[in-house]
């Protein structure tokens, strides 16, 4: 049967399309890690030691004797075991507040229930990376990003460190790498004399119109998910966890006629950090 203007299933589209949208603006931490489907509620995965392989005492790889047996070499795997997780928000659009309201109380609801799903995902990938982390860099009592002493503050030196605790670790935290900060501390990034003068040394790409893109190689995202003062992460991208998706973002809109809307939006999943040392934390950043 052909439908016409107004019927609830054209409705329904355009909603969730609408919800759909604003929600792939808001996602900040998916693009970190990698994302990969799952078919089972159980999921195992494996975290591989960082060491590089050596030979041990008296079996070095460099310098093998003629005739010598080869030294040995084992890499070493941790299993770890993970269950999916149902996220989900709905909202009511009554008739009448569509009809007579105020304001857009649609675009609202829509734009509210979005980011309700995305942040609550957001929230979970950034505080496995946080509860896993591999690495941490500590700054010293009033050397914090906001100290009382100005030239106290050096959060280039303090990153610096942090991307050098993931290379130890062979990972290139500057291919594909974050830098994943609170806006208290994007603000006192962008405060700061050596970031504000980067441009005289660095190209265009660290500071241009009034916004940080890239800081010593790393790319800088902007969440309030992420906490204050004890969670700024350095953070080797898609290296550094996975996030098995059993199902995307979903929605649908129920129409009652004359009565209300109802949108609902869920998603389940689970986040998997798979190479802890491809992160660092960086703790203290504020008093």
């Amino acid at each position: 049967m052909a439908d016409t203007v107004g019927e609830a299933d054209l409705r329904a589209e355009n909603v969730s399309r609408i919800v759909t949208g604003f929600a792939l603006q808001e996602y900040k931490m998916k693009q970190v890690v990698m994302i990969q489907p799952s078919t089972s509620w159980k999921e195992s995965y494996y975290q591989e030691g960082s060491a590089e392989l050596t030979g041990g005492t008296g079996s070095a790889i460099k310098g093998i004797p003629r005739g010598a047996n080869f030294p040995y070499g084992e890499a070493n795997w941790t299993k770890v075991n993970s269950w999916l997780e149902k996220y989900g928000m709905e909202g009511v659009i009554h008739y009448e507040d569509v009809m007579t309201g105020a304001l857009d109380v649609i675009g609202r609801t829509l734009l509210r229930i979005a980011r309700a799903v995305t942040n609550s995902v957001d929230a979970e990938i950034y505080g496995q990376l946080l509860a896993n982390v591999g690495n941490t860099v500590t700054i010293t009592a009033s050397y914090e990003w906001d100290s009382a002493t100005i030239a106290n503050r050096d959060p280039v030196q303090d990153i610096l460190n942090g991307i050098k605790e993931i290379f130890i670790d062979n990972y290139d935290a500057l291919q594909d790498g974050y830098l994943l900060v609170n806006p208290i501390e994007y603000a006192n990034l962008l405060g700061n004399s050596n970031v504000r003068n980067a441009g005289k040394f660095y190209t265009d790409d660290v500071t241009r119109n009034g916004r940080v893109g890239i800081l010593c190689g790393l790319r800088m995202i902007v969440s309030n998910v992420v906490t204050t003062d004890t969670g700024t992460l350095v953070v080797k991208g898609k290296e550094c966890g996975t996030w098995k998706s059993a199902v995307p973002l979903t929605v649908v809109t129920i129409y009652d006629p004359g009565v209300k809307w109802t949108v609902r939006a869920w998603e389940i999943g689970v986040t998997q950090v798979t190479n802890p040392e491809a992160v660092c934390v960086i703790t203290n950043t504020a008093k």
